[in-house]
């Protein structure tokens, strides 16, 4: 199996809940991504073999294999298939994934990747409450009989007493991460990754005005202090240890990242930023529910012959605190490591769209700083882990 690279990763910026990317439809989000970063590629999207695209509220405005329908509507080669799919928060890393497992098996050349979510029109859940009762539930009765049914923040929660993490560990993260990202943007370390969109400004109604802006910056991270974020209220139950601000925002967004064969991108003349050398799924508990990127660390580490100390910057995704606390404890990473320009806590988690971000973060981010690799995890809705392991090229 030859090399799979990365030629380009790219996002938009992140809007907060009702904020920037309120009154951009999601298919104008992700097709502007995908087409402006094909074209400061210097790749037509004719070359483009096949686009893998992470949603997990695929109804309404994100319904209709919301994938094509952004490629389509913004130009894209019409004989280029496009699909949509779902392994809850870690979908388009899995697109990434699925992408790099075409290309190795040489099934395709050229490979998009690629999300989108809208949680400002499409809250977490769209597509299992709020429908006609006769539709029926996402869960039949069946499931209980093998495991207890719990939401993800009950499952931070438990995570959190499993490995004895406490609500003072969790506000120091719930501080580092807003101010690692206020740093970051202000130094303009995401400026190399982020697509500008045009949006329309909104009136006080939140209704669309002739008026528009270029949204180049997250608008998402807060000013905090550590006595501001112990006065807030747990979210999930009266002695949690999890509040708003050490769980992850509610954003819109859209990422992509342009996967070639080796031997393709040197036949464009394509210099790419990175290879893709390990990538994982794995299951996990389901009742506990978030512990994936230990397993799925462990899994590549073990595949790949790196130890921990290998790893120069590490993406994973803050859900919750505690997510990234056990994992950290369990794998032993430095922590100076991980998250270095602040996570999904202070720059939001756009669902489907948050693997292809945390990938351009990570590729970006070892070209800033020199490190040559890069590991990207996350955990997901029902007991699943994503892991990717980059090395810079």
């Amino acid at each position: 199996m030859e090399d799979v690279v990365i030629v380009d990763a790219a996002r938009s910026a992140v809007g907060r809940k009702n904020g920037s990317l309120a009154g951009v439809h999601p298919t104008d989000a992700l097709g502007t991504v995908m087409m402006k970063m094909l074209e400061r590629s210097g790749v037509a999207s004719g070359e483009v073999d096949q686009v893998v695209g992470g949603c997990i509220n695929k109804l309404g405005a994100q319904g209709m294999n919301v994938t094509r329908t952004a490629w389509l509507s913004h130009g894209g080669a019409a004989e280029t298939p496009c699909i949509t799919i779902d392994s809850q928060c870690g979908s388009s890393q899995e697109a990434v994934h699925l992408a790099t497992s075409m290309l190795r098996a040489g099934m395709a050349d050229v490979m998009m990747a690629c999300g989108v979510e809208n949680m400002t029109r499409l809250p977490i859940g769209s597509d299992a409450v709020g429908l006609k009762p006769e539709l029926g539930k996402p869960v039949s009765r069946t499931y209980f009989e093998h495991f207890e049914f719990t939401s993800q923040f009950e499952g931070a929660e438990r995570v959190a007493e499993k490995y004895q993490i406490t609500r003072q560990d969790t506000d120091a993260f719930g501080l580092a991460s807003q101010e690692r990202a206020k740093q970051a943007i202000e130094g303009g370390y995401f400026d190399s990754q982020i697509i500008p969109l045009e949006v329309p400004v909104l009136d006080e109604e939140g209704k669309r005005t002739e008026e528009t802006v270029v949204f180049t910056r997250d608008e998402v991270p807060r000013d905090t202090s550590l006595e501001a974020l112990a006065g807030l209220k747990p979210v999930a139950r009266e002695d949690g240890i999890h509040t708003a601000g050490t769980s992850s925002q509610i954003a819109d967004g859209a990422a992509a990242v342009l996967l070639m064969t080796a031997s393709k991108a040197e036949e464009l003349g394509v210099k790419p930023l990175a290879k893709v050398v390990d990538a994982q799924l794995v299951g996990c508990d389901p009742v506990l529910m978030l512990e994936g990127p230990i397993p799925a660390t462990e899994k590549m580490l073990a595949k790949t012959g790196l130890s921990i100390s290998d790893i120069d910057v590490f993406e994973v995704n803050e859900a919750f605190a505690s997510v990234v606390l056990s994992w950290a404890k369990t794998v032993g990473a430095d922590m100076d490591k991980v998250n270095p320009n602040g996570g999904a806590i202070a720059l939001g988690h756009p669902l489907g769209a948050t693997g292809c971000f945390l990938t351009a973060k990570a590729v970006h981010e070892l070209h800033r700083n020199g490190g040559e690799y890069g590991l990207i995890a996350m955990c997901c809705g029902g007991g699943l882990g994503t892991g990717t392991i980059i090395q810079k090229m």
